[in-house]
């Protein structure tokens, strides 16, 4: 099961990085490459407790679906979404903050398991390991930029 592991320090309080990371709306901002539209479940505001969302995106130049559910929270100290279904077999995000003096360090803990067995394992090492963390890498420089411009919430 390959696991990624991402460290974002932000200068911003806690629970103002915390709300960010939990933002719908902000995600799509963050993903707008991709296409990422949140069709199903809670489609914009601030994802909470046992809430699910389903996106859709284009990855690989096909539309896909994928639906995770928030299935733990400690507010502002972390959050975890499970994969209910999608294009995985399964997947298990950890967003845990820590507060240092002025700033907040945001890590992402990504696993997952490929489909598709040999072949999946294969897709890891060949390009999709390097795909899902250039795509946390690139979500988490938006959000980022969001808490550190001190914008509202909502003032995207």
């Amino acid at each position: 099961m390959p696991i990624i592991h991402l460290e974002t320090l932000i200068n911003a309080d806690k629970e103002t990085v915390f709300d960010i990371a939990r933002s719908i709306d902000l995600h799509q901002i963050s993903t707008a490459h991709t296409n990422e539209t949140a069709v199903a479940g809670k489609t914009s505001g601030l994802i909470e407790l046992n809430e699910s969302v389903t996106w859709e995106a284009k990855h690989f130049g096909i539309v896909q679906r994928l639906s995770s559910k928030i299935t733990e929270m400690k507010s502002p100290d972390y959050f975890v979404d499970e994969m209910v279904f999608g294009a995985f077999k399964s997947f298990r995000h950890e967003h845990i903050f820590e507060a240092n003096e002025a700033d907040t360090l945001m890590t992402d803990v990504f696993n997952y398991v490929s489909p598709l067995g040999v072949l999946g394992k294969l897709a890891n090492v060949l390009f999709l390991n390097r795909y899902v963390t250039d795509l946390l890498v690139q979500r988490n420089k938006i959000l980022k930029e969001h808490a550190e411009r001190k914008q509202g919430l909502f003032n995207f």
